[in-house]
């Protein structure tokens, strides 16, 4: 039996609406493999509702970053408890919000435990780490809309190229170091330096690939970036 950790991206959960379709499929992959003796620690994301909120709060009244981070960790938790609901049958009935208190002697006898954002200073990828340090997982799944790091921002840039795998250090070179409320960066650099720290694989999916999650679960070679430290920085030839 495996238990895998999964950062799944606000943006696939409310691209613009409640994405019904992506959760169904989605649910619908993870029964499959909870009946193969998988269990599964999901953590969502705040995505696009965050940054909405966000931005017409800013508008109506100036937001600092302690602010703006709130409101992000409540689009995650709003979000996480959809998730929850969308798995009760399998889920732990509690929504891990607090990473300290949550989950200290946690009875997770589930198949399914849900997490969403904890505080200030960091976004749900921190906590997505923080999960696979709490259960000895030594990889993680970025799911979302995304499936690759690349050598600058592909949005302002058509000289951007894509990553293969690439090393801790080399990711953490690539983004700021310093967190910002509302960011779009792969792994936020707060999470990547524990990451990093703590040895992790992650593999990036794009949320409409499922067969690109099995792959990476059952350690198969997938078309995202693989981000670790015993691999090499590779890009993705033409």
């Amino acid at each position: 039996m495996s238990l895998y950790v999964i950062a799944v991206g606000g943006s696939l959960i409310v691209p613009e609406e409640i994405d019904t379709d992506f959760l169904s499929v989605f649910k619908q992959f993870i029964i499959k493999r909870i009946e193969k003796g998988d269990r599964f620690v999901l953590i969502a994301g705040g995505g696009k509702t965050a940054r909405k909120y966000q931005t017409s709060a800013a508008v109506v009244s100036g937001l600092d970053n302690e602010e703006k981070d709130w409101i992000g960790i409540h689009a995650t938790r709003i979000n996480a408890h959809l998730l929850r609901t969308v798995f009760k049958l399998w889920a732990h009935p509690r929504v891990i919000k607090d990473y300290e208190k949550d989950l200290v002697d946690i009875d997770f006898s589930e198949k399914i435990l849900i997490g969403a954002g904890w505080k200030p200073g960091f976004s749900s990828d921190y906590d997505t780490v923080l999960m696979a340090k709490k259960f000895g997982a030594t990889s993680i799944v970025n799911l979302s809309n995304t499936e690759n790091v690349y050598t600058e921002d592909p949005r302002l840039s058509a000289d951007a190229k894509k990553y293969e795998s690439i090393t801790w250090k080399d990711y953490r070179d690539l983004v700021p170091k310093e967190w910002d409320p509302g960011m779009s960066a792969p792994i936020d650099p707060i999470a990547a330096k524990l990451a990093d720290e703590n040895d992790l694989r992650v593999g990036m999916i794009l949320g409409t690939k499922l067969g690109e999650l099995n792959n990476f679960l059952d350690g198969k070679k997938i078309s995202g970036t693989v981000i670790a430290n015993d691999i090499k920085t590779k890009l993705i030839e033409d």
